[in-house]
């Protein structure tokens, strides 16, 4: 369905429910898709913000042009991926990231890496969103995630987990929507070491993101949905 009616992904129509919700994205918005292969989001972004708005797809693999888009190839974790940013969108209306881990099969494993491409999302929100800007992000369910969406309610007024209908049932992933950025009135760190006292030992992922049990509320385990890998655990 989602090809046929011009779209990368059917991720599409889940970024189509959460605005017909939340009203996150509107017409002349400057807009970042953050960890944005193949493009679903960036796609429906550039439909809502209009002639008049800018929007930007970032990831570490090429995307095809879009039409009303630029597209940069990068890491956000540098600062000439920021600068380059910057240079398009200025000052963000809205920022977005549905990227999900490579999963490896190991929940606890795949939960923390899911968290962590989050932490990196809010991160490089903090510096590219205007105060008042709007935030979503796509988080797997698990212990972790009641202290990351914790994190973003300091830093915005209104923070909403989410599961939009076009998810699958047995999906894991929740997405986390926040509204008017606190900006510098904000905390300026966003974690909170009491919630990983008690972090297992899971190779290659930092110590403040470890899950010590797949606990997932009852959904399944799968991407279920997430139509966009993020190689190298990286956005």
């Amino acid at each position: 369905m989602a090809k046929k009616e011009g779209y990368r992904s059917r991720a599409s129509y889940k970024l189509k429910q959460i605005n017909t919700r939340f009203h996150i994205i509107r017409r002349g918005d400057a807009v970042v898709d953050l960890g944005a292969a193949p493009g679903g989001w960036t796609q429906v972004a550039a439909e809502l913000a209009g002639n008049h708005g800018r929007v930007v797809g970032v990831d570490l693999q090429s995307i095809s042009s879009i039409d009303g888009a630029t597209t940069i190839v990068g890491d956000i974790r540098s600062e000439a991926t920021l600068d380059a940013i910057r240079q398009v969108a200025r000052s963000a209306d809205v920022v977005l990231s549905d990227a999900a881990p490579n999963l490896a099969g190991d929940w606890s494993y795949d939960h923390a890496r899911s968290v962590d491409l989050a932490e990196h999302a809010l991160g490089c929100a903090q510096k590219i969103l205007r105060p008042g800007g709007n935030f979503v992000v796509k988080v797997f369910q698990g212990d972790l995630f009641p202290g990351y969406l914790q994190n973003v309610r300091v830093l915005f007024r209104n923070a909403y987990s989410h599961s939009p209908m076009a998810s699958r049932k047995a999906s894991a992933e929740m997405y986390i929507v926040a509204k008017m950025f606190r900006g510098d009135k904000g905390a300026t760190s966003t974690r909170d070491p009491t919630n990983v006292r008690n972090a297992s030992n899971v190779p290659g992922v930092p110590r403040s993101l470890k899950s010590t049990r797949g606990d997932r509320g009852g959904r399944g385990r799968g991407r279920g949905g997430g139509d966009r890998k993020d190689p190298g655990d990286s956005i």
